[in-house]
């Protein structure tokens, strides 16, 4: 895609990058009213059966990542037309998905501004190693990125992680209102839970809750996972990383089933986010089918999403995403190919 038709691509998407208060309000009302009500009745229903709480706190983890979504507009400044007010819906916001809103939102704007660049991997995205790196590696280095890419742990674990541990530190050199930030969510976190404790039990608490934060924790991971991480996803080097073929190439359309799609507030139209992050989550789909070459971006479904789980290291030579198994019978073919060249040549000497 030429330079020039970069800009007109970029252009096209521009009117869509506009909050209307109205409709934000709505999906205020619409996100956190539903999130409340399905906790009350998970409670409610606990009194009789933990397997019929049990839905109501799935349906409510629904909701969880639909208030991440709004969260994730707020950092982009994107959801109001108003700073102060993004910052105290993202605070807000923030307290109940567990994410510290200013923490958050400088290693999101990284990732928006590294996507996809092979040399600045590392500040808020999905831990991706070459083919090459991998080889390179070291014993411990090539377990712990197994480890790392094993499902059970990403989408297991990897919910427990964010939410007791990496969300809940401030980085190092963070700056004070990052920091401050971080305290107040952290505090008000704190708070709730005695509140919650106090007035139903630490009992209560965990059975309703930790399905709630596991369910949207392990939902918003793989969501983010695999929006990036398809076959032939775009990668680069910085020489030649280009921010919107990152845009376009290295993320997908992920195209959900209506429900999913409202649930999920549009985020499957990842494409169009990494391009404008400044469109809002309700101006996604208008703005997709309003740009046509913006159609022509990689499409996955749920069932074709499944395929992205084994694909584990990402091969600069086919610009493709490889599995582990194979990415042994490359090391297995490269390996005979050295020795045959190696026989041919003591061949040629005798």
């Amino acid at each position: 895609m030429s330079k020039q038709k970069q800009a007109q691509l970029r252009k096209s998407v521009a009117p869509f990058a506009t909050s209307d208060t109205k409709v934000s309000v709505i999906q205020i009302l619409n996100s956190f009213l539903p999130f409340f009500l399905l906790w009350f009745l998970a409670y409610q229903s606990l009194s009789v059966s933990f397997w019929l709480s049990l839905p109501f706190s799935i349906a409510a983890a629904g909701f969880v990542v639909r208030i991440f979504i709004i969260f994730h507009d707020c950092t982009h400044m994107s959801f109001f037309k108003s700073g102060k007010a993004n910052r105290v819906l993202g605070t807000i916001s923030g307290i109940i998905t567990h994410f510290a809103f200013e923490k958050w939102k400088r290693d999101h704007a990284i990732h928006h501004a590294t996507s996809s660049n092979l040399d600045k991997r590392g500040t808020g995205d999905v831990w991706v190693m070459t083919v090459d790196e991998y080889t390179e590696a070291s014993f411990w280095g090539k377990l712990a990125y197994r480890l790392y890419r094993n499902p059970f742990i990403m989408f297991g674990l990897g919910p427990l992680y964010l939410f007791l541990l990496s969300n809940r530190f401030n980085r190092k050199g963070a700056k004070r209102k990052e920091r401050l930030n971080t305290y107040l969510i952290n505090v008000s976190i704190v708070v709730i839970y005695a509140i919650l404790i106090g007035a139903i039990g630490w009992q209560a608490l965990l059975l309703i809750q930790l399905p709630i934060l596991f369910v949207a924790g392990s939902l918003g991971i793989w969501l983010f996972y695999v929006q990036h991480q398809f076959e032939d996803s775009y990668f680069e080097n910085e020489e030649k990383w280009d921010y919107v073929k990152a845009a376009v190439d290295g993320s997908s359309y992920y195209k959900l089933p209506k429900v999913l799609q409202w649930l999920t507030g549009n985020i499957g139209f990842h494409h169009v986010h990494h391009l404008s992050p400044r469109v809002p989550n309700y101006q996604l789909e208008k703005a997709h089918e309003s740009t046509p070459p913006l159609q022509n971006a990689t499409t996955i479904t749920l069932k074709t999403s499944l395929q992205s789980i084994r694909f584990r290291l990402y091969d600069e030579a086919s610009r493709s995403f490889v599995s582990f198994k194979e990415y042994k019978a490359m090391q297995k073919q490269e390996r005979l190919n050295i020795k045959i060249k190696m026989s041919g040549a003591k061949f040629q000497e005798e």
